[in-house]
């Protein structure tokens, strides 16, 4: 079964957007990531968890990718990695935020913003 969060985008204290994550934490989740998969929904991320680096090896479309650090900060956004050819990494990153290609922007994400999870 697959895990997911809720989180909203805060800058400061407004709070934006929200959007979903479905967790990959362990071995086998982190390993497929989105391999496989012919998109990924409006609003939902996958949230690679310990990562701080990225590939696109057997991947079929674009991805914003979102470095956040241990308390969920945004350090860094790499908006449209290519399939198969890209990759991307940020050092100080404790896990990242897998988008379809320009959700990141849509969704207002950028460095310096602080993701929420939304009690359930």
């Amino acid at each position: 079964m697959k895990s997911t969060q809720q989180y909203k985008v805060m800058k400061g204290k407004t709070a934006g957007q929200c959007f979903t994550a479905e967790i990959a934490d362990t071995f086998w989740r982190r390993f497929l990531g989105l391999m496989g998969r012919r998109e990924i929904s409006p609003q939902t991320a996958l949230l690679i968890r310990p990562c701080n680096s990225i590939h696109m090896f057997f991947m079929r479309f674009a991805i914003d990718a979102v470095f956040i650090d241990e308390n969920f900060c945004v350090k860094k956004v790499v908006p449209g990695v290519k399939p198969w050819f890209g990759f991307a990494f940020c050092f100080g990153a404790t896990a990242v935020l897998e988008f379809a290609a320009g959700e990141a922007a849509r969704l207002k994400i950028e460095p310096g913003c602080r993701l929420t999870a939304i009690r359930r």
